[in-house]
């Protein structure tokens, strides 16, 4: 019966481990670092937490009715091992093989010199006085301290005890149980029981929220197995057959399982090292700044392009910037090009996209934790939240390194990739939405590239504290180009991907419908050969070509050679392509939807229209092309309009959120650009 409680303990502490990974998880989601319960029973990751919980609390509640506390309690240890591996900690493993060894020894001994004792009620009462005293000492230094991880320690302590009397409450129930005789004072063991949960629970949730979760684990492990051997020694009589030297074998045993622990609790409880930014952002030395994002050139689509203005302009401006992103041919590399580092991480293909590759999540955690770990930057600023953002916030936020997010995620723009079903694409996205927002609730800062896009992040449940910025270009880039045209008649551009949220079909509709008007379309996609075939059927071949990708000089030549651009896409948080466009000069016609009306002031710039009215579309880009003074006339307010968005003003806005993440005032305030 002994080795089976043995059996039963160490399943108890794998289901305690993921229920703690779970829940510090769902606890550092949360908005800075007030604790709200009602908010916890409304997360999904929180209450499978409770679950594992409870499902551990019922099989150690088993394994302490087939043996001594002194044998069952120790066994628990095991579950910071279990919880470094979960977060990734497997340069550790030394000290977990040290923890283990030491338990290992420990139950050994134990099993054969521990002797079963009933747990009479005095000895429940001297237990629970002697557990409310060790529980305010450590609790009280948790409550007054103004430090994360000494908070996290005294939480971590004081829930422990509550947890090692759990176990002798549960001890004294399970006999109960097992010999048929309940009485009145099993009714007092179980609310004892409940009572010293949910203390425990409350210190725990607490020890989350203020440290990483191997560190409350760690506590737990130390405290709870001490406070019940220690009861079940001294108070309950079971070791009563220990000799000396089996006693002084077993303090060995335990001091080498405690050493592991605490060797495991000092790991990264604090930065690695002191941040260099406390000089930086107040006297204009340069920060070590790491751009996390899931896409960056070669390829080609918005957000690529943005990560990679964010951080040459950065590199411009005097920071050692490096970009964390996988690899665009699988294979791991470090390269340096145009001022900046870019360490490409393992990747693969993927079956919904020729040219879209990912991370397993397994390879993306240890390699940027590994490369977090050498830089030691100053702060991390991840561009998605999908996996090398994911574990790049992860990474920083266990070493307590500043982080800010940026969102140009839309669940629409990953439907036609991975081919999602039309029936289960509202499901899709609200699960999609709900795990943005556990994700980037570990950064301090939170951006989105336009208001509109900051007020979706919030209608679908993330706080309300992220903040506009714009993407920015660079302006002056796409003014100088001189044109280049191919037809004397006039030309509607597009710029983007050719999947299934662009509608570019819309747009070759509108063109069949007015005459003499060509079309540019640059990008592909996996609609490409579909609206090929579209412009054949239309006959409009001879009016539009499909560019495919083009080189960044064909790029500025396509936009100077054009005399309108459209955007008639729906999944829009701001539209580089369109911003582009502004800023060589041209005319927009754009669809109502999302962030474009922020772009597009009509009877100014261009015109909007309504999504899916081709009638309506065709006539806008008539009323702009007709009369080429009005082209002219839109085009130059188009430039004006963009000035707002202009690279160093965006540059200089996220210089300042960075100080902010930093906790450090900023050298000048920029506001964040909302037009």
């Amino acid at each position: 019966m002994t080795w089976l409680a043995v059996l039963l303990a160490v399943v108890g502490a794998v289901f305690f481990a993921f229920a703690a990974r779970l829940q510090h998880d769902a606890v550092r989601a949360g908005e800075g670092t007030a604790l709200r319960v009602l908010e916890l029973l409304r997360r999904p990751r929180w209450l499978l937490g409770l679950v594992l919980l409870v499902l551990g609390a019922g099989v150690h509640a088993a394994a302490l009715g087939m043996a001594p506390l002194s044998v069952v309690q120790p066994v628990g240890v095991v579950a910071i091992g279990i919880t470094a591996v979960l977060d990734g900690r497997r340069r550790e493993l030394p000290a977990v093989a040290w923890t283990t060894f030491g338990v290992g020894a420990f139950v050994l001994l134990a099993a054969g010199s521990a002797t079963p004792t009933a747990v009479a009620p005095e000895a429940e009462l001297k237990a629970a006085l002697l557990a409310l005293g060790l529980i305010a000492v450590p609790g009280l230094v948790g409550v007054l301290s103004t430090r994360p991880a000494v908070r996290a320690l005294g939480f971590g302590a004081a829930g422990g005890v509550a947890y090692g009397f759990v176990s002798v409450l549960m001890r004294s129930v399970s006999q109960d149980v097992q010999q048929g005789g309940l009485v009145w004072t099993t009714a007092f063991s179980a609310a004892g029981i409940v009572a010293a949960l949910v203390v425990g629970g409350w210190f725990i949730q607490h020890a989350y929220a203020s440290g990483p979760p191997h560190l409350a684990v760690a506590c737990l492990t130390v405290v709870d197995p001490l406070v019940a051997v220690g009861i079940g020694a001294g108070l309950l009589g079971e070791a009563t057959r220990t000799s000396p030297l089996v006693g002084v074998a077993e303090l060995a045993c335990a001091a080498v399982a405690v050493g592991g622990v605490v060797a495991l609790a000092r790991t990264r409880t604090l930065p690695a090292v002191p941040t260099r930014s406390e000089t930086t952002v107040t006297n204009g030395r340069a920060m070590r700044i790491v751009i996390a994002a899931e896409t960056f050139p070669p390829d080609v689509n918005g957000a690529a392009r943005f990560a990679h203005r964010l951080a040459t302009g950065l590199a411009g401006r005097g920071h050692d910037v490096h970009v964390i992103c996988v690899s665009a041919d699988g294979a791991a590399r470090t390269e340096r090009a145009d001022g900046i580092t870019v360490h490409r991480v393992r990747s693969h293909r993927t079956p919904f996209h020729r040219t879209f590759r990912i991370g397993l999540p397994w390879q993306v955690r240890k390699d940027v934790g590994a490369l977090l770990e050498g830089l030691r930057p100053d702060l991390v600023h991840v561009q998605a939240h999908f996996v090398v953002g994911r574990y790049a916030l992860r990474e920083a936020a266990s070493r307590g390194i500043p982080t800010v997010a940026t969102n140009h995620f839309m669940p629409e723009n990953l439907f036609g990739h991975a081919r999602v079903p039309a029936w289960s694409q509202g499901v899709a996205s609200r699960w999609a939405w709900r795990d943005l927002g556990r994700v980037f609730g570990l950064a301090d800062v939170v951006t989105a590239p336009t208001p509109r896009a900051v007020q979706l992040l919030h209608d679908n449940g993330f706080p309300a504290r992220a903040v506009p910025v714009s993407c920015g270009i660079d302006i002056d880039r796409y003014r100088s180009r001189r044109p280049v045209r191919h037809t004397d008649a006039p030309t509607v551009l597009f710029v983007g991907r050719l999947d299934e949220e662009k509608r570019v079909d819309e747009l070759l509709r509108a063109l069949a419908l007015v005459p003499r008007l060509h079309a540019e379309v640059v990008g592909d996609g996996s609609c490409r050969a579909e609206w090929e075939l579209l412009a054949r059927d239309l006959g409009i071949t001879d009016r539009v070509r499909f560019r495919g990708f083009v080189s960044e000089s064909e790029l500025l030549d396509a936009y100077a050679a054009a005399d309108v651009f459209c955007m008639p896409g729906i999944a829009e948080l701001q539209s580089l392509a369109t911003m582009e466009a502004m800023a060589a000069g041209k005319p927009v016609v754009v669809a109502d939807a999302m962030a474009l009306p922020h772009l597009c002031k009509p009877g100014r710039n261009g015109w909007l229209f309504t999504p899916g009215d081709v009638r309506g579309l065709a006539d806008r880009l008539h009323a702009v092309t007709a009369d080429p003074a009005v082209t002219a006339r839109m085009g130059a307010a188009s430039g004006d309009l963009i000035a707002a968005h202009a690279i160093d003003t965006t540059l200089e806005t996220f210089e300042s959120l960075y100080a902010r993440a930093l906790g450090l005032p900023a050298v000048e305030q920029t506001p964040a650009l909302a037009a």
